[in-house]
């Protein structure tokens, strides 16, 4: 039996087994090996084979351990790009969005100022109105006070003589 693992769909195949090599019987011939340390050297060479293959499989489990694990986090990376995707979007939208409610009040605050500045063009209109008439009042008032002192004066030279 050939003792050296073949590569087969990416893992290896061990041809023999550690009870294989355990209880391998050889025939004898005249000028054989001492039994007891052939018996000896399978037994070590099984259990180092049993070793390997133990090792083999703890590696294999671990390996795909982490496969799992780096799936997960591929997985997981990409959730990630996808909420900073989302997250960017939603920061534009929510950018986009103010930027027009930053328009409207400037819309509506320039409207309130020319409403105000109106307001009190209107009241210096009307104050201005009402001080004209004030001095026209006034003006008529003196001018009939006038007349009427003048009167009492033409009244008065007219019954001293």
């Amino acid at each position: 039996m050939d003792a050296n693992p073949e590569r087969m769909t990416g893992e290896f195949r061990v041809d023999l087994t550690p009870l294989d090599i355990r209880y391998q019987e050889f025939r004898q011939s005249l000028r054989g090996y001492a039994v007891a340390e052939v018996r000896e050297y399978l037994g070590r060479v099984s259990d180092r084979l049993t070793l390997i293959l133990e090792e083999n499989e703890r590696l294999r489990a671990q390996v795909r351990d982490l496969e799992t694990q780096l799936a997960g986090a591929r997985e997981g990376e990409a959730e990630l790009k996808r909420a900073v995707v989302a997250a960017e979007r939603i920061a534009r939208e929510i950018k986009a969005q103010a930027e027009r409610e930053a328009e409207i009040i400037k819309r509506e605050t320039e409207a309130e100022r020319q409403a105000a500045l109106q307001e009190a063009v209107d009241q210096i209109k009307r104050m201005k109105a009402e001080i004209d008439q004030a001095r026209n009042e006034r003006d008529l008032f003196l001018s009939q006070f006038r007349a009427l002192l003048e009167g009492y004066l033409t009244s008065l030279e007219r019954y001293k003589r």
